[in-house]
Protein backbone atom coordinates (compact mmCIF):
# COMPACT_ATOMS: atom_id res chain seq x y z
CA UNK A 1 0.00 0.00 0.00
CA UNK A 2 1.20 3.53 -1.09
CA UNK A 3 0.47 6.68 -1.68
CA UNK A 4 -0.02 7.10 -5.98
CA UNK A 5 1.07 10.17 -7.61
CA UNK A 6 0.25 10.55 -11.49
CA UNK A 7 2.02 13.94 -13.18
CA UNK A 8 0.58 15.35 -16.41
CA UNK A 9 3.00 18.24 -18.11
CA UNK A 10 1.94 20.00 -21.27
CA UNK A 11 3.59 22.88 -23.22
CA UNK A 12 1.40 25.30 -24.94
CA UNK A 13 1.92 28.39 -26.47
CA UNK A 14 2.88 31.15 -24.36
CA UNK A 15 0.64 33.90 -25.75
CA UNK A 16 -1.91 31.72 -24.37
CA UNK A 17 -1.23 31.34 -20.73
CA UNK A 18 0.21 34.90 -20.47
CA UNK A 19 -3.45 36.54 -21.19
CA UNK A 20 -5.88 36.05 -18.12
CA UNK A 21 -9.20 35.06 -20.01
CA UNK A 22 -6.91 33.12 -21.70
CA UNK A 23 -6.06 30.81 -19.05
CA UNK A 24 -9.41 30.58 -17.47
CA UNK A 25 -10.63 28.90 -20.73
CA UNK A 26 -7.80 26.20 -20.57
CA UNK A 27 -8.78 25.95 -17.10
CA UNK A 28 -11.86 25.06 -18.05
CA UNK A 29 -11.26 22.48 -20.45
CA UNK A 30 -9.18 20.59 -17.97
CA UNK A 31 -11.97 21.11 -15.59
CA UNK A 32 -13.98 19.46 -17.91
CA UNK A 33 -11.96 16.25 -18.98
CA UNK A 34 -11.15 15.47 -15.81
CA UNK A 35 -14.66 15.28 -14.26
CA UNK A 36 -15.19 12.81 -17.53
CA UNK A 37 -12.91 10.70 -14.94
CA UNK A 38 -14.01 11.88 -11.47
CA UNK A 39 -17.94 12.99 -11.87
CA UNK A 40 -17.73 13.89 -8.45
CA UNK A 41 -14.99 16.40 -8.84
CA UNK A 42 -15.10 20.03 -6.95
CA UNK A 43 -13.15 22.78 -6.85
CA UNK A 44 -11.53 23.59 -3.06
CA UNK A 45 -9.17 26.57 -3.73
CA UNK A 46 -8.53 28.54 -6.92
CA UNK A 47 -5.25 30.86 -6.16
CA UNK A 48 -5.50 34.28 -7.64
CA UNK A 49 -2.04 35.12 -9.34
CA UNK A 50 -0.83 37.66 -11.74
CA UNK A 51 0.95 35.25 -13.96
CA UNK A 52 -0.63 32.17 -13.90
CA UNK A 53 -3.36 30.22 -12.42
CA UNK A 54 -3.46 27.07 -9.53
CA UNK A 55 -6.50 25.70 -8.02
CA UNK A 56 -6.80 22.47 -6.18
CA UNK A 57 -9.55 20.12 -6.68
CA UNK A 58 -10.74 16.92 -5.05
CA UNK A 59 -13.54 13.91 -5.41
CA UNK A 60 -14.80 12.54 -2.01
CA UNK A 61 -12.00 14.34 0.01
CA UNK A 62 -9.91 11.39 -0.87
CA UNK A 63 -8.24 12.21 -3.89
CA UNK A 64 -6.45 15.48 -4.72
CA UNK A 65 -5.69 17.02 -8.06
CA UNK A 66 -3.83 20.44 -8.33
CA UNK A 67 -3.68 22.07 -11.45
CA UNK A 68 -1.41 24.91 -12.38
CA UNK A 69 -0.85 26.97 -15.92
CA UNK A 70 2.13 29.12 -15.43
CA UNK A 71 2.45 32.12 -18.04
CA UNK A 72 5.77 30.80 -19.93
CA UNK A 73 3.47 28.57 -21.05
CA UNK A 74 3.89 25.32 -19.16
CA UNK A 75 0.52 23.17 -17.55
CA UNK A 76 1.17 20.67 -14.95
CA UNK A 77 -1.75 18.25 -13.29
CA UNK A 78 -0.61 16.24 -10.18
CA UNK A 79 -2.96 13.61 -8.94
CA UNK A 80 -2.74 11.93 -5.58
CA UNK A 81 -5.00 9.21 -3.95
CA UNK A 82 -4.45 6.59 -1.25
CA UNK A 83 -4.21 2.92 -2.33
CA UNK A 84 -4.81 0.44 -0.55
CA UNK A 85 -3.35 -3.88 -1.22
CA UNK A 86 -5.25 -5.49 -3.45
CA UNK A 87 -7.22 -2.55 -4.25
CA UNK A 88 -7.16 -1.27 -7.89
CA UNK A 89 -5.60 2.46 -9.42
CA UNK A 90 -8.27 5.33 -9.73
CA UNK A 91 -6.23 6.09 -12.85
CA UNK A 92 -4.36 3.28 -14.83
CA UNK A 93 -1.92 4.38 -17.35
CA UNK A 94 -4.01 3.71 -19.99
CA UNK A 95 -6.77 5.81 -18.68
CA UNK A 96 -4.00 8.54 -18.01
CA UNK A 97 -2.47 8.39 -21.79
CA UNK A 98 -6.35 8.62 -22.89
CA UNK A 99 -6.90 11.99 -20.51
CA UNK A 100 -3.25 13.13 -21.97
CA UNK A 101 -4.84 12.46 -25.84
CA UNK A 102 -7.68 14.45 -24.70
CA UNK A 103 -6.60 17.36 -23.20
CA UNK A 104 -4.12 17.39 -25.97
CA UNK A 105 -6.50 17.40 -28.80
CA UNK A 106 -8.62 20.21 -26.94
CA UNK A 107 -5.95 22.58 -26.34
CA UNK A 108 -3.93 21.76 -29.16
CA UNK A 109 -0.46 21.37 -26.82
CA UNK A 110 2.86 21.45 -28.90
CA UNK A 111 3.63 18.22 -26.24
CA UNK A 112 2.74 16.35 -23.29
CA UNK A 113 3.70 13.70 -21.48
CA UNK A 114 2.26 11.52 -18.25
CA UNK A 115 4.27 9.36 -16.62
CA UNK A 116 3.10 6.15 -14.85
CA UNK A 117 1.97 6.14 -11.09
CA UNK A 118 4.36 6.93 -8.50
CA UNK A 119 4.43 4.88 -5.66
CA UNK A 120 5.18 6.77 -2.47
CA UNK A 121 4.94 6.00 1.41
CA UNK A 122 5.45 2.46 2.49
CA UNK A 123 9.24 1.88 1.61
CA UNK A 124 11.64 4.42 -0.98
CA UNK A 125 11.67 2.62 -4.32
CA UNK A 126 13.31 6.06 -6.09
CA UNK A 127 16.91 6.63 -5.65
CA UNK A 128 19.01 9.22 -8.14
CA UNK A 129 21.30 8.65 -10.33
CA UNK A 130 25.09 10.11 -10.05
CA UNK A 131 23.51 13.05 -12.27
CA UNK A 132 21.08 13.32 -10.15
CA UNK A 133 18.21 11.52 -12.44
CA UNK A 134 15.69 9.89 -10.39
CA UNK A 135 16.26 5.93 -10.97
CA UNK A 136 12.44 3.38 -9.88
CA UNK A 137 13.37 0.19 -8.83
CA UNK A 138 11.46 -2.89 -8.50
CA UNK A 139 11.71 -2.94 -4.54
CA UNK A 140 9.41 -4.79 -3.30
CA UNK A 141 10.57 -5.00 0.81
CA UNK A 142 12.29 -3.37 3.17
CA UNK A 143 14.93 -6.32 4.91
CA UNK A 144 16.86 -3.96 7.67
CA UNK A 145 16.91 -0.28 8.79
CA UNK A 146 18.83 1.31 11.00
CA UNK A 147 20.87 4.70 11.75
CA UNK A 148 24.55 4.48 13.13
CA UNK A 149 26.30 7.30 14.35
CA UNK A 150 27.77 7.20 10.82
CA UNK A 151 25.03 6.85 8.54
CA UNK A 152 21.40 5.47 7.68
CA UNK A 153 21.84 1.87 6.42
CA UNK A 154 19.03 0.17 5.01
CA UNK A 155 18.78 -3.06 2.94
CA UNK A 156 16.33 -3.59 0.67
CA UNK A 157 15.27 -6.45 -1.90
CA UNK A 158 14.49 -5.75 -5.62
CA UNK A 159 13.15 -8.77 -8.09
CA UNK A 160 15.95 -8.31 -10.12
CA UNK A 161 19.07 -7.65 -8.01
CA UNK A 162 18.32 -8.84 -4.79
CA UNK A 163 19.17 -7.16 -1.26
CA UNK A 164 20.28 -4.11 -1.96
CA UNK A 165 22.78 -2.07 0.99
CA UNK A 166 21.36 1.99 0.40
CA UNK A 167 23.59 4.06 3.21
CA UNK A 168 22.22 7.69 3.50
CA UNK A 169 19.32 6.58 0.71
CA UNK A 170 22.41 6.24 -2.07
CA UNK A 171 22.55 3.16 -3.39
CA UNK A 172 26.04 1.30 -2.49
CA UNK A 173 26.02 -2.41 -3.59
CA UNK A 174 23.86 -5.32 -4.19
CA UNK A 175 23.68 -8.99 -4.84
CA UNK A 176 23.89 -8.33 -8.60
CA UNK A 177 26.63 -6.52 -8.76
CA UNK A 178 30.03 -8.98 -8.63
CA UNK A 179 31.04 -6.86 -11.76
CA UNK A 180 31.58 -3.54 -9.28
CA UNK A 181 33.62 -5.38 -7.70
CA UNK A 182 35.55 -7.24 -10.13
CA UNK A 183 36.27 -3.93 -11.58
CA UNK A 184 37.85 -2.02 -8.93
CA UNK A 185 40.02 -4.50 -7.79
CA UNK A 186 41.61 -4.47 -11.94
CA UNK A 187 40.29 -8.41 -11.91
CA UNK A 188 42.54 -10.22 -14.43
CA UNK A 189 44.36 -7.40 -14.62
CA UNK A 190 46.15 -6.93 -11.06
CA UNK A 191 47.64 -9.67 -9.71
CA UNK A 192 47.44 -9.89 -5.97
CA UNK A 193 48.96 -13.20 -4.99
CA UNK A 194 51.25 -12.80 -1.97
CA UNK A 195 50.55 -9.01 -2.07
CA UNK A 196 50.04 -6.66 1.54
CA UNK A 197 46.82 -5.05 0.48
CA UNK A 198 44.87 -2.32 2.45
CA UNK A 199 41.13 -1.54 1.76
CA UNK A 200 40.06 1.71 3.13
CA UNK A 201 36.31 1.19 3.67
CA UNK A 202 34.38 -1.63 2.09
CA UNK A 203 32.15 -2.45 4.92
CA UNK A 204 30.35 -4.32 2.64
CA UNK A 205 32.61 -6.82 2.72
CA UNK A 206 32.33 -7.63 -1.01
CA UNK A 207 36.07 -6.53 -1.64
CA UNK A 208 37.69 -8.26 0.89
CA UNK A 209 36.11 -11.34 -0.28
CA UNK A 210 36.91 -11.38 -3.67
CA UNK A 211 40.39 -9.96 -2.89
CA UNK A 212 41.06 -13.09 -0.16
CA UNK A 213 40.12 -15.90 -3.48
CA UNK A 214 43.52 -14.19 -5.16
CA UNK A 215 45.78 -15.67 -2.67
CA UNK A 216 47.27 -12.32 -0.86
CA UNK A 217 49.68 -12.34 1.79
CA UNK A 218 47.28 -10.47 3.95
CA UNK A 219 45.09 -7.39 3.63
CA UNK A 220 44.04 -4.95 6.30
CA UNK A 221 40.33 -3.56 6.42
CA UNK A 222 39.91 -0.42 7.64
CA UNK A 223 35.94 0.24 8.58
CA UNK A 224 33.99 2.57 10.18
CA UNK A 225 30.36 1.60 10.83
CA UNK A 226 30.30 -1.90 12.76
CA UNK A 227 26.33 -1.69 12.34
CA UNK A 228 27.20 -1.99 7.91
CA UNK A 229 29.18 -4.99 8.86
CA UNK A 230 26.86 -6.37 10.80
CA UNK A 231 23.57 -5.94 7.99
CA UNK A 232 25.97 -7.30 5.54
CA UNK A 233 27.01 -10.01 6.97
CA UNK A 234 23.40 -11.29 7.64
CA UNK A 235 21.47 -10.00 4.79
CA UNK A 236 24.46 -10.10 1.94
CA UNK A 237 26.25 -12.75 2.76
CA UNK A 238 26.06 -13.71 -0.67
CA UNK A 239 28.14 -11.06 -2.24
CA UNK A 240 31.18 -11.00 1.39
CA UNK A 241 30.91 -14.67 2.44
CA UNK A 242 32.00 -15.04 6.31
CA UNK A 243 34.94 -12.59 6.01
CA UNK A 244 33.08 -10.61 7.87
CA UNK A 245 31.83 -12.61 10.84
CA UNK A 246 35.41 -14.11 11.18
CA UNK A 247 36.81 -10.77 11.25
CA UNK A 248 40.65 -12.13 11.53
CA UNK A 249 42.19 -15.02 9.56
CA UNK A 250 45.55 -16.01 9.19
CA UNK A 251 45.23 -13.93 6.02
CA UNK A 252 43.29 -11.12 6.68
CA UNK A 253 42.17 -8.23 9.34
CA UNK A 254 39.34 -5.95 9.61
CA UNK A 255 40.09 -2.45 11.90
CA UNK A 256 36.81 -1.04 13.30
CA UNK A 257 38.01 2.49 13.31
CA UNK A 258 38.55 6.08 11.67
CA UNK A 259 40.96 5.39 8.60
CA UNK A 260 42.32 7.92 8.68
CA UNK A 261 43.91 7.71 11.90
CA UNK A 262 44.76 4.14 10.99
CA UNK A 263 46.73 5.32 8.00
CA UNK A 264 48.70 8.28 10.51
CA UNK A 265 49.79 5.11 12.89
CA UNK A 266 51.07 2.98 9.64
CA UNK A 267 53.05 5.94 8.25
CA UNK A 268 54.27 6.11 11.92
CA UNK A 269 55.38 2.66 12.06
CA UNK A 270 56.42 2.51 8.19
CA UNK A 271 54.52 -0.13 7.32
CA UNK A 272 53.83 -0.17 3.39
CA UNK A 273 51.78 -1.79 1.54
CA UNK A 274 51.49 -3.01 -2.22
CA UNK A 275 47.54 -1.68 -2.89
CA UNK A 276 45.93 0.27 -0.71
CA UNK A 277 42.03 0.92 -2.10
CA UNK A 278 39.89 3.26 -1.02
CA UNK A 279 36.70 1.81 -1.12
CA UNK A 280 34.67 4.67 0.32
CA UNK A 281 33.13 8.32 -0.65
CA UNK A 282 32.20 8.80 -4.56
CA UNK A 283 33.81 11.67 -6.22
CA UNK A 284 31.70 14.82 -4.61
CA UNK A 285 29.07 15.90 -7.65
CA UNK A 286 30.00 19.89 -7.05
CA UNK A 287 31.19 23.00 -9.37
CA UNK A 288 34.49 23.16 -7.59
CA UNK A 289 36.95 20.69 -5.32
CA UNK A 290 35.73 22.87 -2.30
CA UNK A 291 33.62 21.35 0.83
CA UNK A 292 34.56 18.95 3.82
CA UNK A 293 33.85 16.19 0.89
CA UNK A 294 36.93 17.35 -1.02
CA UNK A 295 39.16 17.86 2.26
CA UNK A 296 38.82 14.11 3.31
CA UNK A 297 39.27 12.98 -0.39
CA UNK A 298 42.64 15.19 -0.48
CA UNK A 299 43.85 13.63 2.90
CA UNK A 300 42.40 10.05 1.52
CA UNK A 301 44.94 10.70 -1.44
CA UNK A 302 48.16 12.07 0.80
CA UNK A 303 47.96 9.38 3.46
CA UNK A 304 47.47 6.80 0.84
CA UNK A 305 50.61 7.49 -1.15
CA UNK A 306 52.29 7.56 2.37
CA UNK A 307 51.84 3.73 2.69
CA UNK A 308 52.26 2.24 -0.47
CA UNK A 309 54.94 1.10 -1.51
CA UNK A 310 57.34 2.95 -4.72
CA UNK A 311 55.75 0.52 -7.18
CA UNK A 312 52.32 0.11 -5.22
CA UNK A 313 49.16 1.18 -6.55
CA UNK A 314 46.02 3.10 -5.10
CA UNK A 315 42.70 1.79 -6.71
CA UNK A 316 39.01 2.92 -5.75
CA UNK A 317 35.60 4.34 -7.75
CA UNK A 318 35.33 7.46 -8.95
CA UNK A 319 31.34 8.28 -9.93
CA UNK A 320 29.19 7.71 -13.01
CA UNK A 321 30.83 8.72 -16.04
CA UNK A 322 28.30 11.47 -17.13
CA UNK A 323 29.63 13.07 -14.35
CA UNK A 324 32.24 15.02 -16.40
CA UNK A 325 32.74 17.92 -14.76
CA UNK A 326 33.91 16.11 -11.27
CA UNK A 327 35.64 13.87 -12.53
CA UNK A 328 37.89 15.80 -14.23
CA UNK A 329 38.41 18.37 -10.76
CA UNK A 330 39.08 14.96 -9.22
CA UNK A 331 41.79 14.28 -12.08
CA UNK A 332 42.85 17.97 -11.35
CA UNK A 333 43.16 16.83 -7.72
CA UNK A 334 45.56 13.98 -8.98
CA UNK A 335 47.92 16.03 -11.10
CA UNK A 336 48.23 18.41 -7.52
CA UNK A 337 49.71 15.01 -5.62
CA UNK A 338 53.76 15.60 -4.69
CA UNK A 339 55.32 13.09 -5.69
CA UNK A 340 53.81 13.05 -9.05
CA UNK A 341 51.34 10.39 -9.86
CA UNK A 342 50.01 8.93 -12.90
CA UNK A 343 46.44 7.28 -14.02
CA UNK A 344 44.82 4.93 -15.72
CA UNK A 345 40.74 4.47 -15.70
CA UNK A 346 38.29 1.49 -16.39
CA UNK A 347 34.45 1.70 -16.62
CA UNK A 348 31.39 -1.21 -15.78
CA UNK A 349 27.92 -0.88 -15.99
CA UNK A 350 26.85 -1.63 -12.32
CA UNK A 351 23.94 -3.28 -12.43
CA UNK A 352 22.21 -1.43 -8.85
CA UNK A 353 22.78 1.87 -10.22
CA UNK A 354 21.47 1.54 -13.25
CA UNK A 355 24.54 3.55 -15.04
CA UNK A 356 28.05 3.01 -16.56
CA UNK A 357 30.49 3.91 -13.50
CA UNK A 358 34.59 5.14 -13.87
CA UNK A 359 37.21 3.06 -11.40
CA UNK A 360 41.09 4.96 -11.19
CA UNK A 361 44.38 2.91 -10.81
CA UNK A 362 47.03 5.71 -9.68
CA UNK A 363 50.33 5.29 -9.05
CA UNK A 364 53.74 7.17 -8.70
CA UNK A 365 54.99 8.70 -12.16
Amino acid sequence: MAAQTVLFDFTVDPVRTSDAKERQEIAKVLRHELECLFPQLEQQYQMPMDDGYFAVLTENKETIITVRIFGQGLITINLEYYLENGKEQLLSFDSSKRLENNIAKKLKVFSGQVLPPLKRGDFARYFPSSDERIIEYDIDALVYEARSPFQKIQIMHSKTLGNMLILDELQNIAESDLIYTETLMGRGIENYEGKEICILGGGDGALLYELLKEKPKFVVMLEIDELVMQACNKYLNSICGDVLEKRKSDNYEIIVGDCVEYMKKFIAEGRKFDYVFGDLTDIPISGAPVGECWDFIRTILEHSFKILKPDGKYLTHGNGTSCLESLELFEEQLGLLKPKVKFTTSKAFVPSFMEEWLFYQVSLA
